[in-house]
This record gives C-alpha cells, structure tokens and sequence, in this order.
C-alpha cells in the first residue's frame, strides 16, 4: 500500500534547474522532489553543487533557468517582502555553524527572533533557553562567545539558531564536517530526535557517508550536473551507475557499508530481547 506521504505534493519541488556561473555549468537539468517529513539528502562528490542548489532552494541564490517550488511558493520570491512568511517557516544551519564571533551563544541563537518578531527580550530570552537545552548544551553556555566553544558545541549552537523559530524545514549544510566519529554520530541522533520532536522535514547536504546510513530516508546523488540517482542508501548502493558505484563502493563507502550492517545487526538482536 502506498503512503500518504508518497501521494502528498512534495513540500519541495526541484524541476528542470540550470545554474551557471559564466561558462562554468553547475548544474543541467536537475531534478528532485522532497517530501513531508523524510529526511532527504543530498550527497555527491567535490564541486557538484551541493551547497549551491541548497541555497537555490532557500532563495538565496537564483538558479540561471528551471523551477523550485518550496512549500507550493517559487522559491525566486522569497527575497521579496511577500515571501517573508514563507522565509519564517524554515531554518537553516550553514556550513560550519557561521556563528557571528562578537555575540554570545545565546545572542547568536536570539538573532532571528530579534529580527523577525516583536517578541519582549525576557520572553525572547526564554526561549532562546529552551532551544540551548533542546540541542543539549548546558544553560551556562549561553554566556560563551563561539572561540570558547569546541566543534561539536558550534554546531549545536548554529542548529538551536535554526530551530528557534519553530520551523517546519531545517536545511543542514555539511553538518558533521570535520567533527571526529563519536560527536558527528551524537549530533546525528540529535537531529533525528529534533525531527520526530518538532515534526520537521529535514534536507541535509552532506559527504558524510556514515550520516547518509544512519538518518537519511532517502538520497539523491549529484554528478555531471546532474541527478544520478535517488533512493534509499540501500537501493543507491545497489545501483549501475559508475559514479555511484565509486561512491558507495571505495574505501570510505566500504567501512560506512559496514559499520551500518553492524549497527543494524546490534539494533536486531536488542530487539530479540523484548
């Protein structure tokens, strides 16, 4: 039986998008479409446009032909005043956290809300407080600047900016890239129990392949400009195509491979014992 969610009109529709800078071509004819609730990534080798066609979606860059529909708006409109209701409704963690380095965490993850609500600052403070806890850092972080913060604590604080909204989409640029294993997988769980908390639909860029098996539901690879393929990392691994061979299947996918087979084997016999 077919889901709902596979018959729903796709909360993101990617059609026919062409982006080029001068006579470099980024991306020809790039097709995709997002659905409510998954987590959808978008993965690829160095220089196939990732980033790019992630910030085309949140309308902060214009793809130079074809179409994206985000929450049945264009996304060309949501530099306009009129798309600012539209730009409220999504949350977005750049690569690295990009945390201003004058500001406090708690300053850094208040940012939206000053700018975008009349909210008092002792409730604006309440809820910045509860965002820090939500992403598990402790209430005395808040105090901190950015340079006092390890890694992994950046990017928690970047991820409570993204979600201090309420977003329904949470767009996550390079997550976990160069966080070492244990804090990158903390950080994965992390998203997935914000995801099933706040009910998001998240989309991820990434080259992380152990992030990609642990919480992406599905996967579109990039290559040649182009969309690959898209599907489960289990029907990807399976795939024809060289490209995606080479991904999935050279040293780094092997060891990812892996370790999810052994994950999924710890997650079997735990449940054998219910």
């Amino acid at each position: 039986m077919m889901l709902a969610t596979e018959t729903a009109a796709p909360v993101i529709d990617v059609s026919h998008v062409v982006t080029r800078f001068g006579a470099a071509v980024v991306h020809d004819d790039v097709s995709l479409s997002i659905r409510q609730g998954e987590v959808f990534a978008i993965a690829g080798g160095n220089g196939c446009g990732k980033s790019t066609l992630l910030r085309e979606i949140v309308g902060l860059l214009t793809p130079s032909g074809g179409t994206i529909r985000i929450l049945g708006v264009d996304s060309r409109t949501l530099g306009e005043s009129n798309g600012r209701p539209i730009h409220n409704r999504l949350g977005v963690m750049f690569q690295h956290g990009a945390l201003f380095s004058s500001l406090t965490l708690a300053e850094n993850v208040a940012v939206p809300l000053r700018e975008h609500t009349d909210l008092n600052p002792g409730l604006i403070r309440e809820i910045v407080a509860i965002k820090i806890a939500m992403v598990g850092l402790p209430p005395d972080s808040g105090v901190k600047f950015p340079n006092e913060l390890s890694g992994g604590m950046r990017r928690r604080a970047a991820l409570a900016r993204a979600i201090v909204m309420d977003p329904e989409l949470l767009f996550l640029d390079e997550p976990t890239a160069g966080l070492d294993p244990m804090i990158a997988a903390g950080f994965d769980d992390l998203v997935l129990s914000l995801k099933k908390l706040l009910g998001l639909t998240v989309v991820m860029v990434t080259h992380d392949l152990d992030s990609l098996w642990r919480i992406a539901s599905r996967v579109a690879v990039l290559g040649k400009g182009k969309v690959l393929g898209v599907g489960t990392m289990q029907e990807l691994s399976q795939s024809d195509d060289p490209v995606i061979r080479e991904y999935f299947h050279g040293p780094r996918g092997r060891t990812a491979l892996e370790q999810a087979a052994w994950n999924g084997a710890k997650r079997d016999a735990a449940s054998r014992q219910f």
